[in-house]
């Protein structure tokens, strides 16, 4: 009788010796991706140019020729420059990413909200948000 009691006993020990503690996970995220590409200079700058622009003018950008493309982000650079010195500081650039992040979240939130406003009424009911995001079902 002692000997099963020690086996179960030992067996116990082990498993909880062996078992391995769940991973913390953080429930909130500290900063937004700067971009859903992968970010790999040795392949491409899309994962910088998304960044540097917002996804939707990075778009534009890739149908343009290099020389448009050249021109264009001239004229970006005299925004980012917000002293007028001629040169674009660290501080400068990361305020400029900031922008386009927080302008690309905007109009994102502004296309889901259209999405969602079935009524167009400018308000989303509980109705329309079901409705929206799963369907007739519920």
């Amino acid at each position: 009788m002692r000997f099963p009691r020690l086996l179960l006993c030992v067996g116990v020990w082990a498993l909880c010796g062996s078992a391995k503690p769940t991973e913390r996970k953080e429930r909130v995220v500290r900063e937004a991706p700067l971009s859903a590409r992968e970010h790999d200079d040795a392949q491409s700058f899309d994962y910088d140019h998304d960044a540097f622009l917002g996804a939707d003018e990075a778009k534009s950008f890739d149908q343009l020729t290099p020389e448009e493309s050249k021109e264009r982000l001239g004229k970006i650079v005299g925004k980012i420059d917000e002293d007028g010195d001629g040169f674009v500081t660290v501080e400068e650039l990361k305020a400029w990413i900031k922008f386009a992040q927080k302008r690309w979240i905007y109009e994102d939130v502004e296309r889901q909200w259209k999405g969602h406003d079935l009524n167009e009424d400018g308000l989303v009911s509980w109705e329309e948000y079901k409705n929206a995001t799963y369907g007739y079902i519920l």
